[in-house]
């Protein structure tokens, strides 16, 4: 009841009277179960302006759930996309100016590309997978977001601001991402985004393979696997958000691990 009284006035902070008055408890008694959010990070407090608001803490365990919930969701579709491809396929989300590698699976091609690990970060819009969920978000917030994360693309040197508004300008006219070897000169890349019913940028599914296997007729065959398996993994997360479920037929019918 505390952490959601919180939440209803998040981002501008809340009075401890307003607290009270919004659980329906005595001042004493939020008083105590706000230090002791506090003790555990979910919770934190102005002095100066007397307020309290959610913790980061708490926002790290949100993206925590959040990140289980989609890689669980999504593993089955990324099973089929290796065995499809024969290439390596990643599922990107979103965290703050960054994306994240939350999961990888490897098709049967001898040859594999390994760009990205589970768990590695890249800026926004460096990379297929990072680039697809940068390129559909609204012209403001993509504004925002490469001007905030310039400092940490400038280990890339072919992702500078011109470049990304390019790359943006071509994947929202084509509906994909493609990377043509701007990380690794053999390798190439294309990714799609994954949409909730309300058009908003879920997750990111992409496909690497080097250069040889990237040639147009194949590389919009792997565009298309990529779209139908975003809209599916769409769906299931649309679903999951009406009935509050975390799990699926996929997870638990389907196979769930790598083909390799």
């Amino acid at each position: 009841m505390v952490l959601r009284a919180l939440a209803d006035d998040a981002g501008k902070g809340t009075r401890l009277a307003r607290v009270a008055e919004t659980t329906g408890l005595g001042k004493t008694t939020v008083l105590r179960l706000l230090k002791a959010l506090i003790e555990v990070g979910y919770v934190e407090f102005d002095d100066k302006t007397k307020l309290y608001s959610l913790g980061y803490d708490l926002f790290l365990l949100g993206q925590s759930a959040r990140r289980v919930h989609i890689i669980e969701l999504a593993r089955a579709g990324l099973g089929r996309l290796a065995a499809q491809t024969g290439d390596t396929v990643f599922l990107s989300v979103r965290e703050g100016n960054m994306a994240r590698c939350i999961d990888r699976c490897t098709g049967s091609y001898p040859i594999r590309s390994l760009t990205l690990s589970v768990g590695d970060q890249r800026p926004l819009g460096v990379g297929a997978g990072s680039l697809a969920l940068l390129a559909f978000e609204s012209d403001a917030e993509i504004s925002l977001i490469i001007a905030a994360n310039k400092p940490e693309r400038s280990a890339f040197e072919r992702f500078g601001d011109a470049d990304l508004r390019t790359m943006i300008n071509a994947a929202r006219q084509q509906g994909h991402t493609w990377n043509d070897g701007r990380i690794v000169s053999a390798m190439n890349a294309v990714g799609v985004p994954v949409l909730y019913a309300d058009k908003r940028v879920a997750a990111a599914l992409s496909v690497a393979a080097i250069q040889e296997r990237m040639q147009p007729t194949r590389r919009q065959m792997i565009v298309d696997l990529l779209r139908q398996e975003a809209a599916h993994l769409g769906g299931l997360l649309d679903e999951a958000r009406r009935t509050g479920s975390t799990a699926t037929t996929d997870s638990s019918k389907e196979a769930a691990e790598c083909p390799h």
